[in-house]
This record gives C-alpha cells, sequence and structure tokens, in this order.
C-alpha cells in the first residue's frame, strides 16, 4: 500500500474522529489536540508500513 494512500485512509479516520467528538460536546482545545496526536500515530505508522526493506548483500 503506498503512503500517500495510507495517509487518505488516516485522514478519513482522523475526520470521524474529530466529528464525533465535536457532536459529543467535547471542548475544540481537545479535539485539536486529539487530532495532533492520531495525525502524528499515522505519520509514524504509515512510514513504519509502507517503505522497502533495505536488501542485505
Amino acid at each position: 500500500m503506498s503512503f500517500a494512500l495510507y495517509m487518505i485512509g488516516f485522514a478519513l479516520l482522523i475526520g470521524g474522529v474529530a466529528w464525533a467528538l465535536v457532536l459529543a460536546g467535547v471542548s475544540a482545545t481537545y479535539v485539536a489536540i486529539t487530532c495532533i496526536i492520531l495525525a502524528g500515530l499515522g505519520v509514524i505508522t504509515g512510514v513504519s508500513r509502507t517503505r522497502t526493506k533495505d536488501i542485505s548483500h
């Protein structure tokens, strides 16, 4: 799976979580903090799952 496709899926997940938090009445500050943390986790997991393995010689 490509990194861009992984990030698009994760962006949709973050949007859904943010929407649910807003509907639940959570403060905008906490929604923003949650989105930033999820974005960081998305980048970390996206890089680790989509990078190509180095060939040993």
